[in-house]
């Protein structure tokens, strides 16, 4: 739930407070989790089930994915999702329980 406090926090700003730390109070490493691609939005269906599920989400658009989204909405090479590493089991467990469920 987004706090009053929080109104104008970038979206990385807010990502990295979510982001699990060890114990130095750095960020925890970050663990490939897939590749999504992006034509029938199953990359943000997949980061906003984990993020409802409290599984913080980084999004990398692998070589010119970035220019690729910002001009045609989309990246061509589609988006790595990375989550943090102590969390990537329950990830792939939640992603898996989604594939199912829509292979059905």
């Amino acid at each position: 739930m987004e706090k009053a406090t929080d109104w104008g926090k970038s979206a990385k700003a807010q990502l990295y407070e979510r982001w699990p730390k060890t114990e130095t109070g750095e960020p925890e490493a970050p663990a490939l989790l897939c590749n999504c691609k992006s034509l029938d939005l199953a990359d943000e269906l997949k980061i906003n089930m984990l993020e409802a599920y409290g599984i913080p989400c980084l999004r990398i658009y692998p070589g010119d994915g970035g220019f690729g989204k910002l001009i045609l909405g989309m990246s061509g090479q589609g988006v790595d999702i990375y989550v943090p590493a102590s969390l990537l089991e329950d990830a792939q467990t939640l992603s898996s329980a989604q594939a199912e469920e829509v292979s059905d």
